[in-house]
């Protein structure tokens, strides 16, 4: 079975006749036959498209795919039931839901009978420590022994590209490649596992492919700037009851504006919900986890949830932020960092985020160890900006507001 349903297109294709067979034997349709057709194929296409979308959002940091189910199914269903609404056109609830319902069931068990087919297999070179990619569980590094035998790769090959390799080693990888064999550096693989690019070891190459898509960048505005508009029904009347609790409780202006580095190292200014007490004219600049005694109790908890942030939606409109992004930074701190770490400028490539993938991945950063770190998961952003990843770091967002991850 479990070698049956390691093929992505049978275990699919039994799915879809599975969901749709078990509503066709056991839900019993109160409406139409024209209702009950369109709910069918509602159904049929939200278990493909899930199909499809997940293996590319968890691509990233090969993450297991079973914890993106839920939040990817909950999402196509949500919007194919608008299109139906919008449209008019009639569908069963009863349908659709016992329909999500067994499309979750299928796809999150077969996720764990195919958990061992889904892991990246690996033959190596042994020209570096295999052990530390070992160490991670979601790849299996095989090493290979000379002489190298071609025959023996049954996934792709891994080697460090940049120590000395003997002819017979340059000649196999060679052969590889010709044989339509994936060949992969070994650092390459470690970004992968860690999420974040290794500064240290930026070279000019490594550097021009920071350079993200122009066309992808314009589409990426086009749809931050739909959800923010769309979402407005709800995120406005949040503000509005925020902005009366925040002067309620402590005086002073609900809103915080302070100037922040966006892309290209141009200010700008960012708008936040007050948090803290008002700060006393002429004192220094300070990392949030130094001003935690001026925190107000409303403000500990808009910050918990991020609710502080939802002024920066009108930051995204105008341009000066995207959703998605590297955290703009104070420009007495960028001043620091460029001195202190190397490549730190890069960060402002792309228009700094309300979220971004450091956010999400480490957390807070209120030092320059944990800032440098930040910077190797911004440049690995960079590096992979993508809808898809664009995507995992929202669903990974959803879960950092529901549990306050990183928030100070």
């Amino acid at each position: 079975m479990k070698k049956l349903l390691s093929n992505s297109y049978l275990c699919h294709t039994i799915g879809v006749i599975f969901v749709l067979l078990l509503l066709q034997l056991f839900i019993t349709p109160i409406n139409g036959r024209e209702t009950v057709a369109n709910s069918m194929w509602m159904v049929g296409i939200c278990y493909l498209a899930s199909a499809m979308i997940l293996p590319r959002i968890t691509s990233y940091l090969l993450v297991e795919r079973k914890y993106y189910i839920l939040p990817v199914l909950l999402s196509v269903y949500c919007f194919a039931i608008t299109i139906m609404f919008m449209t008019r056109i009639d569908y069963s609830r009863s349908i659709v839901f016992y329909g999500w319902v067994l499309s979750f069931l299928w796809l999150y068990i077969t996720s764990l009978l195919r958990q061992e087919s889904q892991r990246l297999i690996l033959f190596a070179i042994p020209n570096f420590d295999i052990s530390s990619l070992n160490q991670k569980g979601r790849v299996r590094v095989i090493e290979l022994k000379a002489p190298y035998d071609i025959a023996n790769i049954k996934g792709g090959l891994v080697v460090d590209l940049h120590r000395n390799l003997s002819p017979e080693a340059e000649k196999f990888i060679a052969d590889c490649s010709l044989n339509n064999i994936a060949v992969f550096h070994a650092e390459s693989i470690r970004e992968m596992l860690e999420g974040k690019v290794q500064t240290k070891h930026l070279m000019e190459n490594a550097i021009g492919s920071l350079q993200p898509n122009p066309l992808y960048m314009t589409f990426k505005r086009i749809w931050e700037s739909l959800i923010i508009i769309t979402t407005f029904l709800i995120t406005l009347p949040i503000m509005a009851i925020t902005a009366i609790f925040i002067k309620l409780e402590n005086p002073g202006p609900a809103m915080f504006i302070q100037e922040r580095v966006g892309q290209g190292g141009k200010l700008f200014r960012i708008y936040k919900f007050r948090s803290m007490t008002i700060k006393e004219a002429g004192a220094e600049d300070k990392f949030a986890t130094a001003e935690q005694a001026r925190v107000t109790k409303v403000g500990k908890f808009i910050r918990k949830f991020r609710i502080d942030e939802l002024p920066q939606f009108f930051n995204v409109l105008k341009g000066d932020m995207a959703l998605i992004g590297p955290r703009p930074e104070q420009d007495s701190f960028v001043k620091q960092f460029e001195q202190q770490i190397p490549f730190y400028g890069y960060r402002h490539m792309v228009k700094p985020g309300i979220t971004g993938w450091a956010q999400v991945v480490q957390g807070y950063a209120d030092d320059t160890e944990s800032t440098s770190e930040k910077l190797a998961h911004d440049l690995y952003y960079i590096k992979n900006l993508s809808f898809w990843l664009d995507i995992n770091i929202v669903f990974k967002t959803i879960r950092t507001m529901l549990t306050g991850f990183g928030a100070k």
